[in-house]
């Protein structure tokens, strides 16, 4: 997310400049999965209910990375399925540095549950704000380290569908696979993580590309529209996707949301539209699946749980859930270094139950007592 405005999903970076090899971040890939046991998610049957870990937007400081040490540990102690970290592993102003990328990678793997992630604009689009670095370098180093198989992170894994369809850029302009969108399901729920960055997604800020996000927003719409193909041909309880931007989805929010129509879904302030061909895919699903589904992102740092997404006459989508997971706020400290836990049973009304997990040995303004 961008710091330098009051408005997320705003920034783009960019400019030629280095691009480093990912052959040393490769290697590291390769022999952690060697030494973590490959494993299925553990549910006993499709109708037991279990629970999930979602998190975002940290660690942007050293005061931070302490308290996400708390959190992996809290997630750790609570039998999660699995748990889904919606993007940005720094702050947006800081170095590409590959320190950054392994650290995560550290976080990851020491989870006891698999642990799946989905980049974010802090973490490539937003790197050519400094000359040392390239955004589409960046972004070619997490999918060799992170996406190099089709098995998640974590120390017990899961194998996951991958997006194998050549319709990403790397950093040489060629045409790749977008193995950073994954799927996969647990009981009677599909889930999938997409691709969509802050910072406009990829149209503004230092040197917007609107040719990489042209391939990048088509491949994201037609995993989309796969995930709910699928969902409906498994007779799926529920869908869940996890993306990193707030795209913004009304007039309600304009200090940490694009401004939207929400019957156009058009942005109205001004801004290049990063999101609205892909929001009216993502509405047109939603109608016709009819049954839940959860939209988790971050980007914005402010939790919450509502139903912001309406139809063309105004109608709320009742079936459509919103979340955004805790992310910075360094003012506070470790204030904001708290995850989310998800309750999941595909027998209940709504499939998914929603509880903020406030790490005890994170509380800053009120300490424990």
């Amino acid at each position: 997310m961008k710091h330098e405005t009051n408005v997320p999903g705003r920034a783009r970076s960019g400019s030629d400049c280095k691009r480093a090899h990912p052959a040393g971040l490769l290697a590291l890939a390769v022999s952690s999965l060697a030494i973590f046991a490959v494993a299925s998610v553990a549910a006993a049957s499709d109708s037991d209910p279990y629970a999930i870990g979602l998190w975002g937007d940290l660690p942007y400081s050293a005061v931070q990375a302490a308290g996400v040490a708390n959190l992996v540990e809290d997630m750790n102690a609570q039998r999660l399925a699995f748990s889904v970290h919606d993007g940005d592993l720094k702050s947006g102003g800081s170095e590409c540095t590959d320190t950054v990328y392994t650290t995560a990678l550290g976080y990851f793997n020491a989870l006891k549950a698999p642990a799946m992630f989905t980049p974010g604009d802090n973490d490539w689009t937003d790197c050519d704000r400094n000359p040392a670095y390239n955004s589409l370098a960046q972004l070619d180093k997490e999918r060799q380290l992170f996406f190099s198989t089709p098995f998640s992170l974590g120390q017990r894994k899961v194998r996951q569908e991958v997006q194998t369809s050549g319709k990403c850029i790397d950093a040489s302009g060629a045409f790749v696979p977008c193995v950073e969108n994954r799927r996969w399901t647990l009981g009677r729920v599909v889930y999938a993580t997409l691709n969509v960055q802050g910072s406009c997604n990829n149209l503004c800020d230092v040197a917007p590309d609107p040719v990489e996000y042209a391939a990048r927003n088509a491949a994201n719409i037609e995993w989309l529209r796969e995930t709910f193909a699928q969902a409906r041909a498994k007779k799926a309880a529920a869908v869940m996707l996890i993306s990193q931007a707030n795209p913004g989805w009304d007039q309600s929010d304009p200090t940490r949301a694009p401004r939207r129509d929400p019957k156009t879904l058009a942005e109205t302030d001004g801004f290049p539209d990063g999101f609205q061909e892909f929001l009216l895919a993502l509405r047109e699903e939603v109608i016709a699946f009819r049954k839940p589904v959860s939209y988790v992102h971050g980007d914005s740092h402010y939790f919450r749980v509502d139903k912001p997404l309406l139809d063309v006459q105004g109608k709320r989508l009742e079936n459509f859930t919103r979340v955004e997971t805790f992310g910075d706020n360094q003012g506070n400290g470790t204030n904001d270094v708290q995850w989310l836990k998800v309750l999941v049973d595909s027998r209940s009304r709504d499939v998914f139950a929603y509880q903020p997990q406030i790490v005890p040995s994170n509380r800053f303004a009120v300490p424990a007592p």
